[in-house]
């Protein structure tokens, strides 16, 4: 048998692919250990053995109260939204082509809080209760509202990226810019209207936009689930497709990628499952930017394993924060919203900077 009739041999392959599988098994591991301390952490100071039982209803019930009432719901909302915030940061970085594509940084979540403080103030889903003065509080007594114009607010955003990543010339530096000046313009749009409202409004629309994993029941924990995993679903279905995008459009083109459906069904449902994410629990930035980068560096960009893994990643990462939120001032519980950009914000600077090394 000569040279050229020989097999080439797939051991490389193979172990390319197990390599990967690996991983993908130490960030599911990552993710379980991070859901299990999220149900520990807390002013309870509960353990191991007290939470696994209580998960399941067993043992004492103010245990079982702590837990199944009050820690599980946040675990599920952390893994469900950062899972959603992860994904979308991921495809909307290769539909655009470019790195520092998030919900965050092109201003789907400003659009989002936009939309959640004109619901809260100008269509009244805010009531005043508890009296008047210093002492009175404001409740969200229409949430349904709430979250259907901060979805209108995040969509709008994403419809306005769109157009612009369409116009000749928009390169990633354009597109970075376009988002800059969109959440300058949604956020000075929330300055204004929170300007015509009395103080405890305004506190509730600021209290708001902290985000919080707490104000998510099972009903919007599910929704959020079931959208990103079809969105993720989808993604996975084309993820051939995405490859091909990673080496240019023109190439993907010459492959037959439908280059002008893929990337507006893809951004919008991006756009979906983020919006819907922050209309629920708040704005969390960073997440969908640093994720994919994150898993970039073990997976590669073989959207195969890019994919699921970024999305285990996004809930690592957000569940993490959720135990930070709750442990560094106990019992205090710190905004995850202001520590994920607080921590986020580091790295945006970091791949700008590296970014414009490689150039």
């Amino acid at each position: 048998m000569s040279m050229e009739d020989r097999p080439i041999p797939d051991a490389p392959y193979r172990l390319y692919i197990r390599r990967k599988w690996l991983v993908l098994l130490g960030m599911g591991l990552i993710t379980a250990a991070a859901c299990l301390a999220s149900l520990m952490a807390g002013s309870a100071g509960l353990t191991v053995g007290q939470v696994v039982p209580a998960v399941l209803g067993r043992g004492p019930a103010q245990t079982v109260a702590i837990v199944r009432g009050v820690r599980l719901p946040r675990a599920a909302a952390a893994l469900a939204v950062g899972a959603a915030l992860a994904v979308s940061g991921c495809v909307m970085q290769c539909v655009l082509r470019n790195p520092l594509a998030s919900a965050s940084t092109l201003g789907v979540s400003q659009g989002a809080s936009f939309g959640a403080a004109a619901a809260i103030i100008c269509l009244g889903a805010g009531t005043q209760i508890n009296g008047g003065g210093s002492g009175a509080a404001l409740t969200i007594t229409h949430p349904v509202t709430v979250t259907l114009c901060a979805f209108l607010g995040g969509m709008t955003t994403t419809v306005v990226i769109l157009l612009l990543s369409r116009l000749r010339g928009a390169t990633p530096a354009v597109m970075v810019l376009a988002g800059v000046a969109v959440s300058s313009m949604f956020t000075g749009a929330t300055t204004l209207v929170q300007y015509f409202a009395d103080d405890v409004m305004v506190a509730t629309v600021v209290h708001w936009t902290f985000g919080s994993l707490g104000r998510a029941g099972w009903g919007e924990i599910g929704l959020v689930s079931l959208l990103t995993a079809l969105a993720l679903a989808f993604f996975l279905w084309r993820r051939w497709d995405f490859n091909a995008l990673e080496s240019g459009t023109g190439t993907a083109r010459s492959l037959g990628v439908p280059v002008n459906v893929l990337v507006p069904v893809s951004m919008a449902l991006c756009a979906l499952i983020a919006s819907v994410s922050v209309a629920f629990v708040g704005c969390i930035g960073f997440v969908g930017l640093i994720a994919p980068h994150i898993m970039r560096r073990f997976v590669g960009e073989d959207f195969r394993f890019l994919l699921p893994g970024t999305a285990l990643c996004g809930a690592s990462l957000l569940l993490g924060a959720d135990v930070a939120c709750r442990t560094v001032v106990s019992p205090a519980v710190l905004p995850i919203g202001a520590l994920t950009s607080f921590l986020g914000a580091p790295l945006f600077l970091y791949l700008i900077m590296r970014r414009g090394r490689l150039r």
